[in-house]
C-alpha cells in the first residue's frame, strides 16, 4: 500500500470559487519516500494580496505556469491507487476533487488526515496545526506555507506515526473506508485483494495454521459477514481475535465450492469448524403407488422396517430435495405429501391435474419415473461436468457409489476418462451434496458409468 502525501496552495478557502496555485505530492510506500512531485499552477484568476503575503506566491510567478488541465493526467496517475494523505485532508482533497470534476473525472480515493492521526499518536497537545505539531516533534519545515515545504514536513510526520504506531494508521483507514469491521490484525490491503467470486476460503492465525474453512458465492462479502453480522457473536469475537490472513481457491460454481469445502474440513479439521457428523435420526424419501395408480412420495423418519429411496440428515433437507424434484419434473404437491387439498384449491398452476385425476396416471407417472431414474443413477458411478473457473475450463467430478473420488479442472470437448482426474479421499458427506444438486443439472452434464 502506498500513500500520496499532498499539500496545495490556493487563491482562497473555497474549492467552488478558488483556484490552486501550487501543488506538491510526496509518495511514501509505508517504509520511506519513493517519489516527489511539485509544480506551480496558473489558477486562471488573480491571487489576492493577503494570500501572496502568506505564501509568497504572486501573479507573476504563476503567469507562465501550467494550468491544472495541463498537469491533470500526470497528477491523476500519481494519485490513483494510493491513499490520499494531508494535514486537514478535506481542504486539499476538496480543491483537487473539484478541479478533476471540472474535467469530468470523479476523484474518490481513500483518505487519511495527519491532524487526526496526530491527535491519537500524540494526545494532550494544545494545538495540532502543522507548525505546532512539527515544533513539538522537532520536524523541520524548510519552506512554511509553500507546497513542497509543508508536504515534506507532513511526510516526515506521517513516516514517524506509521513506524511508531502503525495500528493508528490502519485502523483509521478501516474506519474511513467503512471497513471498521475488519479484525485488528487483518490488513485493509489484504481485504481489498479478496475476490468477489465463488470459492473456498481459509482463515489463518498468526502461527500460519488454518482455523476456519468456508465456502461462498462471493468470498469477500462472506468474509465480511463473519465480522459484521449479529449471528454467533461469541464465535465472531474469537475468530476476529485470531485471524491474521486469508487464502482462497476459486471453484467456478457453488456445487464445487461445497464439495471442496467438505474435503478440506475433513483434511484440516480447523478449530472453528463444527465437526461434520452424521445425525442419529435419519429421514427418508419413500415412494409408493396409490389405489388409483398414481405414484406418490412421502417424507418420514427411517426405521428398520422401511427402506427409503434416499436418506437425509433432517426433514427440512428431505423436503427441500423433494420440492426441487417437484419443480423440475412438474409433479403434484398433494401426491407428494406436501398438501392436503387439491392444487386447484390453492390455484397451483404448476400441477397438471393429477390430484383431481384430470391428468392420466400414465402421463403423470412417466415424469415420476424420470425423477426416480435420476435418484437411482446418483448411486451409480457417474461423472458430472460443472462450470470452470475461467474461459473454456470445466470442472469434472467422478463419484463412485455416490461419493466423490476424483476431480480436476480441464479444458476438453467431452467427458474425460476417470483416470485422468486427481484422486481425493472419499468423504460420505459428498454423497449428500451430489444428491442435493443432481436434479438441477442438465442431462448433458451427467455421464453414468457401468458398475462392476
Amino acid at each position: 500500500m502506498e500513500f500520496a502525501i499532498v499539500d496545495i496552495e490556493t487563491t482562497g478557502g473555497s474549492p467552488a470559487g478558488g483556484g490552486i496555485t501550487e501543488i506538491a505530492v510526496v509518495v511514501h510506500d509505508g517504509e520511506e519516500i519513493v517519489r516527489e512531485f511539485q509544480t506551480l499552477i496558473n489558477p486562471g484568476q488573480s491571487i489576492p494580496s493577503y494570500i501572496t503575503g502568506l505564501t509568497g506566491i504572486d501573479n507573476s510567478m504563476v503567469r507562465d505556469a501550467p494550468t491544472f488541465d495541463e498537469i491533470a493526467e500526470e497528477l491523476w496517475d500519481l494519485l490513483e491507487g494510493r491513499v490520499f494523505v494531508a494535514h486537514s485532508v478535506n481542504f486539499d482533497y476538496g480543491f483537487i476533487r473539484e478541479a478533476f470534476l471540472k474535467l469530468g473525472r470523479e476523484f474518490k480515493p481513500p483518505k487519511l488526515c495527519t491532524v487526526r492521526l496526530s491527535r491519537k499518536a500524540y494526545p494532550g497537545l494544545t494545538s495540532y496545526s502543522l507548525g505546532r505539531i512539527c515544533e513539538n516533534q522537532k520536524i523541520p519545515i524548510l519552506a512554511r506555507h509553500r507546497a513542497m515545504g509543508d508536504a515534506k514536513a507532513t511526510a516526515i510526520l506521517f513516516d514517524r506515526i506509521i513506524k511508531d504506531s502503525s495500528e493508528i494508521v490502519f485502523s483509521s483507514l478501516k474506519k474511513n473506508s467503512g471497513e471498521s469491521f475488519l479484525p485488528p490484525n487483518f490488513s485493509l490491503a489484504k481485504f481489498r485483494q479478496i475476490p468477489e467470486s465463488c470459492g473456498v476460503y481459509y482463515m489463518i492465525n498468526a502461527k500460519g495454521k488454518v482455523i476456519y474453512v468456508g465456502k461462498a458465492l462471493n468470498i469477500r462479502e462472506r468474509f465480511k459477514g463473519h465480522f459484521s453480522g449479529s449471528v454467533l457473536p461469541h464465535l465472531k469475537q474469537q475468530l476476529k481475535a485470531e485471524v491474521t490472513d486469508l487464502q482462497w481457491k476459486l471453484t467456478g460454481s457453488e456445487v464445487m465450492a461445497l464439495l471442496v469445502e467438505t474435503l478440506e474440513i475433513k483434511r484440516l479439521w480447523p478449530a472453528f469448524n463444527s465437526a461434520l457428523k452424521l445425525p442419529k435420526t435419519l429421514w427418508g424419501l419413500f415412494h409408493y403407488q396409490d389405489g388409483s395408480g398414481y405414484n406418490r412420495f412421502q417424507v418420514a423418519k427411517v426405521t428398520k422396517n422401511l427402506r427409503p429411496l434416499e436418506t437425509f440428515f433432517s426433514s427440512e433437507e428431505a423436503l427441500q430435495f423433494l420440492k426441487s424434484g417437484i419443480e423440475t419434473y412438474q409433479l403434484c404437491q398433494k401426491l407428494c405429501g406436501l398438501r392436503k387439498v387439491t392444487c386447484e384449491v390453492v390455484q397451483d398452476e404448476s400441477c397438471l391435474g393429477a390430484c383431481k385425476t384430470s391428468e392420466h396416471a400414465a402421463s403423470y407417472n412417466a415424469r415420476v419415473e424420470d425423477f426416480l431414474k435420476l435418484i437411482l443413477e446418483s448411486k451409480k458411478d457417474l461423472m458430472i461436468s460443472l462450470p470452470g473457473r475461467e474461459g473454456e475450463e470445466r470442472a469434472y467430478c467422478f463419484f463412485e457409489g455416490g461419493m466423490l473420488s476424483r476431480y480436476s479442472y480441464l479444458t476438453c470437448d467431452d467427458f474425460p476418462d476417470p483416470d485422468e482426474l486427481e484422486v481425493v479421499p472419499k468423504v460420505p458427506e459428498t454423497f449428500y451434496i451430489l444428491r442435493q444438486y443432481i436434479h438441477q443439472l442438465e442431462m448433458d452434464q451427467i455421464r453414468v458409468f457401468s458398475t462392476h
